[in-house]
């Protein structure tokens, strides 16, 4: 129902602005991003209707099919790991990508949105847990991927992003996030043009939120427990 997600919609917001609020910053620093992975596409027309303008996809295929069902005013990003194969659908369906992770991964995305005549905003997906079976380019290769990547015409590289490893106290995770923006911040003083981290979930958003998040990924505080 329309109701259900307008008072969890409500409930999420009055916590983002809380945590904003403890890092000194307004809530409308903080973009939310919801995650709709799993979720049908009446979900997503009625939380669009609630008032949430952005959605964040994990697998390009299903992307597809969902936003052929939800024309109008939805935004789409990717926050999924993403093969080269599917780079040229992917150009077509988001307007962000969270989970750039190698240099080979940009050059497809730039050489198709060249051909598409369209602009791509994309965040660096950095391991910083060190997870073997996580995607994301190590601490070390981001310099690399962006100094390469800055040479681009089609490809704007604006922000880092981080799915850090799985705790279920959220303090536990907040040194990752907190490495995130202190990695960010030395790439600015380099001159990389970064704003931009993507970091936190639904059951530590708000941690996130005070480490400087100014992207939240949040799935089940809106939709609910997935089945």
């Amino acid at each position: 129902m329309v109701e259900g997600i307008r008072e969890r919609l409500g409930r999420v917001w009055e916590r983002i602005e809380a945590a904003a609020a403890r890092s000194g910053r307004p809530a409308s620093a903080v973009t939310l991003v919801a995650v709709s992975k799993t979720m049908p596409a009446e979900a997503v027309r009625k939380a669009v209707a609630a008032g949430v303008r952005i959605f964040g996809e994990n697998r390009v295929q299903e992307a597809r099919e969902k936003i052929a069902l939800v024309p109008g005013v939805a935004e789409w990003h990717l926050i999924g790991h993403l093969q080269t194969n599917k780079a040229k659908l992917a150009v077509a369906l988001f307007s962000r990508i969270h989970s750039l992770d190698s240099i080979r991964l940009a050059r497809e995305l730039e050489r198709h949105a060249e051909e598409a005549g369209k602009d791509l905003r994309c965040l660096v997906e950095v391991n910083l847990g060190g997870e073997a079976q996580k995607s994301g380019e190590a601490e070390e290769e981001v310099r690399t991927l962006l100094a390469e990547a800055s040479r681009f015409s089609h490809l704007a590289i604006d922000g880092l992003m981080i799915v850090p490893p799985f705790l279920p106290d959220p303090e536990a995770v907040r040194p990752f996030f907190r490495r995130l923006r202190l990695l960010r911040d030395q790439l600015v003083r380099e001159g990389f043009p970064l704003t931009e981290l993507s970091m936190g979930m639904s059951h530590d958003f708000e941690a996130a939120i005070e480490e400087g998040a100014t992207l939240v990924r949040i799935g089940t505080a809106l939709f609910g427990t997935r089945g």
